[in-house]
């Protein structure tokens, strides 16, 4: 009872971060719910660069790739590397779903970087990278929670849960905990360190809006990259390890 009560706080407060503010900003009623207008705009956008470069590359393919097509061709076998390492050999189903991750959150913390979200108006607040609120952070790290969850009752059956006793029965309440902090930790690393990034360059640009502040932008081109591969590569190590059982 007691690792339930766990379990069921450290789900309530997976809830309670999603009411986390950083300045201001735009909401939407959408039926009963409040939610950040914001966040969808710029969400919006970066799914349309996405699918807007995927059309451009696959509208006329070749069979010696040239241009965008050799490019996108260069991405998803990146990709697929990526979810074979931490997989195994059945990574083969969950390849677009790491790559929907990763283009994604790369897409999205590179627009915080080059789109100059903070020119538009809105009658209050302000647009940002869709990476730099809690709520899209958390959304993405349930998402990769329900994957690997699904990825080991598919493959193992009932037989996944022997993992929580496994190698003894003490460590149960520690690995059932486990999964439930799984989430909290990706979404809280990613938020941060792009929210981060996002307010040094605020900062630097207020008080050198010169020459500083483009090494430090550039860094953070660095490091949103790095963000991206390291979401999509501990959400292959999550699914690679449901699948084959505890290490």
């Amino acid at each position: 009872m007691n690792v339930l009560s766990c379990s069921i706080n450290t789900l309530k407060g997976l809830y309670d971060i999603s009411g986390v503010e950083v300045g201001q900003h735009f909401y939407w009623k959408i039926g009963g719910f409040q939610v950040h207008g914001q966040v969808l705009i710029t969400s919006w956008v970066v799914i349309a660069i996405l699918l807007g470069s995927a059309t451009i590359a696959v509208r006329n393919p070749q069979t010696i790739p040239t241009g965008s097509q050799n490019f996108f061709e260069y991405v998803l076998e990146f990709i697929r590397d990526v979810s074979k390492t931490q997989i195994g050999e059945e990574y083969g189903p969950w390849v677009p779903f790491i790559g929907t991750m990763f283009l994604f959150i790369f897409v999205s913390n590179w627009s915080g970087a080059l789109l100059p979200w903070k020119i538009i108006q809105l009658p209050h607040g302000e647009l940002a990278a869709p990476t730099n609120d809690i709520n899209t952070t958390v959304a993405l790290a349930l998402l990769t929670s329900v994957a690997y969850f699904y990825a080991g009752l598919s493959k193992r059956g009932l037989g996944y849960f022997g993992k929580y006793i496994q190698p003894t029965p003490i460590l149960l309440p520690i690995n059932i905990l486990e999964d439930f902090t799984k989430p909290l930790s990706l979404s809280f690393r990613l938020f941060g360190n792009i929210l981060a990034d996002e307010l040094v360059v605020v900062v630097l640009v207020s008080l050198v809006p010169s020459v500083v502040p483009i090494p430090v932008m550039f860094l953070g081109l660095f490091t949103s990259g790095i963000q991206a591969l390291i979401f999509a590569t501990l959400a292959a190590a999550y699914i690679g390890e449901s699948m084959e059982g505890h290490h």
